[in-house]
């Protein structure tokens, strides 16, 4: 089994060897350096090709030396070598967005003073957070979640944005605000971790017994949206999905990099109507009302990744 070598990664790599050792498959664990993890002075939209933490990984599973490896979904390239598939997507941890103060507490973006400087590496952080506060700095964070930590605790921010989920598998316990998910909807797949293998091969058997319907729903329909809107991680583009029922609420947006713009969809999907062929509708949809002008705006300035 292949993963990364951060501690968030391996906790997640160690989560579905406990769960495949529940069903009797036991694993070793391969550690892969990838090109994200080693340019980490660069924002993420300047390391050439959206992918950054997987390819190495893929590279190794398609020469035969990993059966299995494990990512968190929002890194994975909605373009996939034919060879491998998504054999497990595991029930979602939160999706969701948090705020951490370096004064500590629960104060939400409202309570940050002027001019404060917040840190991401997410385009669609940094565009939501402009729309919510035009005033705020946003500057480049990078590294892993304790380098984070570390740079919020020594005062290089004034406060962070992070994913929940990642908190929540380190059982760390933290003074935080979660931010309201209509006003910063979460990335594509956001808090899923999925488990990938070789096409048809005994690896890929073993491991779909860990596969959640409902979220592997949620996150196929999130995932059609992002690849019909396309420009890779350069674009502040948010789509979450949840499924309730036989049916999904669906929200999504397309924004500028400033954040002052922005298009948005919210919309109910049945499950029983080809719901892949409704999030690629509302893709589209999206591009008509000006998203293809801020798709094209973002290439522009970073380039196509």
């Amino acid at each position: 089994m292949g993963s990364r070598g951060s501690p968030l990664a391996l906790r997640q790599t160690e989560i579905v060897q406990e769960r495949l050792e529940e069903l009797g498959v036991k694993t070793d664990l391969i550690k892969v350096k990838t090109s994200g993890d080693v340019f980490l002075d660069k924002p993420l939209h300047q390391l050439t090709g959206f992918g950054v933490f997987v390819a190495e990984i893929d590279e190794r599973m398609l020469a035969g030396e990993i059966d299995l490896a494990v990512h968190s979904m929002k890194d994975l390239p909605t373009k996939r070598p034919d060879e491998l598939v998504i054999s497990a997507v595991l029930e979602r941890d939160s999706p969701y967005d948090i705020l951490l103060n370096r004064g500590g507490g629960r104060e939400g973006i409202e309570g940050l003073r002027e001019g404060a400087a917040v840190g991401t590496s997410s385009m669609r952080r940094g565009a939501q957070l402009r729309r919510a506060r035009p005033d705020l700095q946003i500057l480049s964070l990078r590294g892993n979640l304790q380098t984070r930590l570390a740079k919020l605790d020594r005062g290089d921010f004034d406060a962070i944005v992070l994913a929940e989920a990642g908190l929540e598998r380190m059982g760390l316990e933290m003074d935080y605000a979660r931010l309201d998910a209509e006003r910063f909807v979460p990335s594509a797949n956001q808090g899923t971790i999925i488990v990938v293998a070789g096409k048809g091969t005994a690896a890929e058997q073993h491991s779909r017994a860990l596969d959640h319907a409902p979220t592997r729903t949620e996150t196929m329909i999130e995932r059609r949206i992002l690849e019909t809107v396309g420009g890779g991680c350069v674009v502040p583009m948010a789509v979450h999905a949840c499924v309730s029922g036989r049916s999904a609420r669906v929200l999504a947006e397309v924004l500028s990099l400033d954040g002052g713009r922005f298009v948005r969809l919210d919309e109910e999907i049945s499950l029983d109507d080809q719901p892949l062929d409704r999030a690629e509708d509302m893709g589209q949809r999206l591009m008509k009302m000006g998203g293809r002008e801020l798709v094209d705006e973002a290439v522009k300035k970073f380039g196509a990744r």
